[in-house]
């Protein structure tokens, strides 16, 4: 399903879906096309583009592609996914150590819905961090690794 998404091929293609999407939120999925757990991701995502149109704009990104943002994110699993708001990098708690983005697949099309929704709606109050809707037994746990400490 992942033919059916956009995607953003290098770091300036990045850079300006960052910069341009205004008053939506912005969906990177990081990970790779040929991927078993990306393409489970990259099917949700591609069934609830259409629904999500007035909320969000989903793009995928190969990590092999960027990584300057692979780096930055410190995205260490595969598929990771990144939220934006007007350029504003989001963060959700998952009742996980990392805020900063989704590791893993969602387990169901819900999921993911009530997420963006739960964002987009904080974002437009001004918030930088929301709790996140996911039931917490659907949400994946894994260990964060270190590099370089």
């Amino acid at each position: 399903m992942s033919f059916l998404l956009p995607k953003l091929t290098c770091k300036r293609e990045v850079d300006q879906a960052i910069k341009s999407v205004a008053e939506k939120v912005l969906v990177l999925r990081f990970g790779r096309d040929n991927d078993a757990v990306c393409l489970q991701l990259d099917d949700i995502l591609a069934k609830t583009a259409h629904d999500l149109s007035k909320m969000a704009v989903i793009y995928l990104v190969d990590v092999n592609n960027v990584p300057v943002y692979t780096q930055y994110f410190d995205i260490s699993y595969i598929p990771s996914t990144v939220f934006f708001f007007n350029g504003q990098h989001m963060k959700v708690d998952y009742g996980s150590p990392d805020h900063t983005k989704f590791v893993g697949s969602f387990k169901t099309k819900q999921d993911f819905i009530d997420l963006v929704e739960v964002i987009y709606r904080g974002a437009m109050r001004g918030k930088l961090i929301v709790r996140s809707p996911i039931d917490p037994n659907n949400i994946p746990k894994y260990d964060l690794l270190y590099q370089g400490i």
